[in-house]
């Protein structure tokens, strides 16, 4: 097995003595040994409870016959983290788990690896991890935490909180009301309970086959979780005899377009295909956003969650789940690849093929779905010649197809000042730039700002646009992820104040109006050279090897 390699052999006794330390016996150097990679902290709400699911999982491995072995990995909390420099950290924090769990799994040959992420940049970080290290791998995530209640009874979460925010700043609401919806929508342990970046990637690691069904949306605490965490304890153990599948036997390009098609399907986040791209590069797969597109336009949009309808996570589980929406688009002709693998031994086609709609309000039919293309949508146009991403499932048909005036801000705190000020008007196109992955540094989530525009009514009437990113939770005609970026003369960097945005969705397209390739050259030559004001170490690093969004925001090696 692969860890013989420091349990096996006369030379070996030195690391049996220090495993001894570590509580092994005789017999357990016989066993399997499973890496048990925890996210557990006491900030992140989806990770307060990840010490006790690693004891679920511990216990139940040792009575499948393996011996774990359990490490940690840091986090941020998005939420926490948005508003303010911290956001800056997140993005960044994707390469550092990769790089943590490559470390700690390399430098201790396991035989096999259960992963326990919940929140958004761990479950990609810890992928890419696993996907570098090859040796059989389960991601089993945290769970979502149900959804909150106001006292009317609607059901409220975190984005309630933000556009909470912008209607008490217009006097819509009063201190006490803004009170009791902070206080009642995150009411437990789990990930935001929303079709946001956490949910919708612990759902694609189904659709990519490197989790069990249910993975994201059996509520976090309940029996159902606990049984699913044994399941997968049982099942690493046997991979790890059977040395396999690996991670690079299931991630592969046509489960990659199966975890695409099941995004469109459900309306998943916009930061699905910046860590898919991601994703794909540490599998050794050249992902074309392009090939987004193409399976957008055969692949309708079934299903929508929180931010885009009153439903949450909680809801799609009950109405049959991931498997139920793959189940239902598998009927459109070769939209779904039925025989890549998944960690369970079964092929993606034999886990969902009984799967079914349990409630229509919830999971759509194909002859009832939202739109006959999918949720996500990728720009091009000379404003974002190498693509920018919009979720069209949350966007209002009214602004599918809009033109209008930029107002620009160089900055989140900057634009978040500007709407709470007033200074957004009905027909104004938001322009946010500086905040992508090199010019952040760190690529900022714009949950903030959207939220404002949405909390003071200005959600069919007004567009925005970054070369940063949205938060799962942002809804409204917001597109992100402009590349080339401004840190890198982009287009998004020339524009100025009163420029004529044309934004077309339904025609996958944004840009700049009237302006000449004479005006052009002219802000060009004077634009200045970019140069970050960091104070960080890290972040001056991430800024030199960071690329733009159309990559998945990787790191350069040169």
């Amino acid at each position: 097995m692969n860890s013989d390699i420091i349990t096996k052999g006369l030379e070996r006794a030195p690391h049996r003595s220090l495993f001894r330390a570590a509580g092994m016996k005789d017999e357990d150097f016989k066993k399997p040994l499973i890496g048990v990679c925890n996210s557990f902290n006491q900030v992140i709400p989806g990770h307060v409870h990840l010490d006790k699911v690693a004891k679920v999982i511990k216990k139940a491995i040792i009575k499948a016959g393996g011996y774990p072995l359990e490490f940690n990995m840091p986090g941020v909390c998005d939420g926490i983290a948005m508003g303010h420099q911290g956001m800056k950290f997140s993005l960044p924090s994707r390469e550092l788990i990769a790089d943590s769990v490559e470390t700690v799994v390399k430098a201790h040959p396991f035989d096999a690896l259960i992963c326990i992420p919940n929140c958004d940049k761990i479950v990609p970080g810890m992928l890419m991890g696993a996907l570098r290290c090859n040796i059989p791998t389960i991601m089993v995530s945290g769970g979502p935490m149900a959804a909150g209640h106001a006292k009317d009874g609607k059901a409220i979460d975190l984005v309630s909180v933000f556009e909470a925010v912008a209607e008490r700043n217009s006097d819509k609401i009063s201190d006490e009301e803004l009170h009791e919806i902070e206080c009642a929508a995150c009411p437990s342990a789990g990930s935001c309970s929303g079709m946001f970046t956490a949910n919708s990637m612990n759902c694609l690691c189904e659709a990519l086959g490197m989790a069990y069904p249910g993975n994201g949306t059996i509520l976090a605490e309940t029996t159902e979780r606990n049984s699913l965490y044994k399941r997968v304890a049982r099942r690493i153990v046997k991979m790890a005899i059977e040395g396999g599948p690996l991670p690079k036997d299931i991630v592969t390009l046509k489960s990659l377009d199966n975890a695409f098609a099941t995004d469109m399907a459900m309306g998943g986040s916009t930061n699905t295909v910046l860590h898919a791209l991601a994703i794909a590069d540490e599998a050794g797969i050249k992902y074309d956003l392009n090939r987004i597109n193409e399976i957008s336009k055969k692949c309708p949009n079934i299903c929508k969650v929180s931010p885009s309808s009153s439903f949450h996570i909680e809801d799609v589980h009950q109405a049959g789940g991931i498997p139920a929406i793959m189940n239902e688009i598998s009927k459109i002709p070769k939209i779904l690849n039925l025989r890549c693998k998944t960690v369970s031994g079964k092929t993606i086609g034999k886990t969902i093929k009984d799967a079914k709609i349990l409630n229509e309000d919830v999971i759509h039919t194909l002859d009832n779905a939202y739109s006959k293309d999918g949720g996500l949508t990728i720009l091009f146009g000379n404003l974002a010649t190498q693509g920018a991403v919009v979720k069209k499932a949350g966007v209002a048909k009214s602004m599918l197809e809009f033109t209008g005036t930029a107002i620009i801000y160089d900055s989140q705190d900057d634009a978040c000042k500007g709407i709470l000020a007033g200074e957004v008007k009905a027909g104004n196109v938001v322009v946010i730039r500086y905040e992508g992955p090199k010019g952040g540094p760190g690529m900022q989530e714009m949950l903030a700002p959207t939220s404002y525009i949405m909390g003071q009514g200005l959600g069919e009437s007004v567009a925005l646009i970054t070369d940063g990113r949205f938060s799962g939770g942002t809804h409204g005609a917001c597109i992100g992820h402009v590349s080339p970026e401004a840190a890198e003369g982009g287009m998004i960097g020339l524009l100025k104040n009163g420029d004529k945005i044309s934004i077309n969705i339904n025609n996958r397209s944004i840009e700049v109006l009237d302006l000449s390739d004479k005006e052009l050259a002219e802000r060009k030559a004077n634009l200045p050279v970019f140069e970050p004001n960091i104070s960080s170490r890290w972040l001056r690093r991430y800024s030199k090897f960071v690329q733009n969004a159309s990559t998945g925001a990787i790191l350069s090696e040169k």
